[in-house]
């Protein structure tokens, strides 16, 4: 890939830092826009400017004046879009803050790259809630998982829309409207609906990212609460595959403009909470303490991609299973316990 100009909004939390730190090792221009306003992202900008040599502007995507003259500067030939309130629980709780992050963020985003640098490639990080509960799939019960037969390879694209929570609409909305955008301004979109993505620089939280907060609990010492009965099934997938998925769309943008992927580790690297726990508990030599409490709004019992479209048009299929995956989570957390010892106080 020849040296590009590349805008990540949300570029400093999980996911955001690490496709920064690749891209710019490959001697890409990085510009990062973000508001800091997740917990520790402020670490994980300054891991980046130690690594390597990026551009930060500090901006909510809600700012839609700060945002256009950020594009207008950059004209950049990609724009990562990762930048979203993350969280079913917080969209609950506060569904106007929620739509306003990601369904008008969002519009802000693709009004500024048609307004100023329409020659962009666009990425954007949908999710696998705008399935919603996979309504009218049949659920079986087995000792540690549930499963779901008539979708035995996973979810794929054709499946029907169903937005299913204040996050599921927003994201929903988002993720329509990058499409739409390559079907009437013909803006070069890619739309991933991203399964439970994990690995280094996740600082997960119980509400977000709870293959890491599992894992940081466990190491702590803390327990933690599994809502539902654990069986609930999701496909894991770590974050340098992601990061690979990305850039197999901005290599092969002429043909899969305005196409939807889903984005996860597929069949193969599936886990129901309980699997996880007890993975977690060989790998890291003890075992969790945890707890049950009711479902959450929204929960889906099973959530597999089929990622037979990804491997067709992209090329692209998961490179780390989730045994790996998650012993090099293990390793990460262990290394920074003091950071998270000391956030765990605030």
């Amino acid at each position: 890939m020849k040296r590009k100009s590349i805008l990540i909004t949300g570029g400093c939390g999980f996911i955001g830092c690490n496709t920064a730190a690749r891209l710019a090792a490959m001697g890409h221009v990085v510009t990062i826009y973000d508001d800091l306003s997740r917990p520790l992202t402020e670490l994980n900008l300054q891991w980046l400017r130690d690594r390597a040599k990026i551009e930060f502007v500090r901006g909510d995507v809600r700012d839609r004046a700060n945002l256009f003259n950020a594009v207008k500067v950059g004209r950049f030939d990609a724009v990562v879009h990762l930048a979203a309130q993350v969280a079913v629980t917080t969209s609950v709780a506060n569904p106007l803050h929620d739509f306003e992050v990601n369904a008008a963020g969002t519009l802000n985003v693709l009004e500024a790259i048609r307004q100023f640098s329409p020659h962009s490639v666009i990425l954007y990080s949908s999710t696998n809630k705008v399935y919603g509960k996979l309504a009218g799939v049949a659920v079986q019960e087995m000792e540690r998982r549930y499963v779901t037969p008539a979708l035995a390879g996973g979810v794929s694209e054709n499946h029907p829309l169903d937005f299913h929570s204040p996050y599921g609409c927003s994201k929903g909305c988002a993720d329509q409207y990058v499409v739409d955008y390559a079907r009437i301004f013909g803006l070069r979109t890619v739309c991933l609906r991203q399964s439970c993505i994990y690995g280094q620089r996740q600082f997960g939280v119980e509400d977000q990212g709870w293959v890491a907060w599992f894992t940081i609990a466990h190491t702590l010492g803390k327990e933690v609460t599994i809502y539902g009965n654990g069986k609930q099934v999701r496909d894991v997938l770590f974050v340098e595959d992601l990061v690979d998925c990305y850039l197999a769309c901005m290599d092969r943008i002429d043909s899969v403009s305005g196409q939807t992927f889903n984005i996860g580790g597929g069949p193969a690297n599936s886990l129901s909470l309980l699997e996880f726990v007890d993975l977690l508990g060989q790998l890291a030599g003890s075992r969790l303490k945890y707890s049950f409490a009711d479902w959450r709004p929204g929960d889906q019992p099973v959530y597999i991609s089929d990622i037979t479209k990804a491997a067709s048009l992209l090329g692209w299929k998961p490179r780390t299973d989730a045994r790996a995956g998650i012993a090099r989570l293990i390793e990460w957390v262990v290394e920074n316990r003091r950071v998270f010892g000391v956030a765990a106080k605030r």
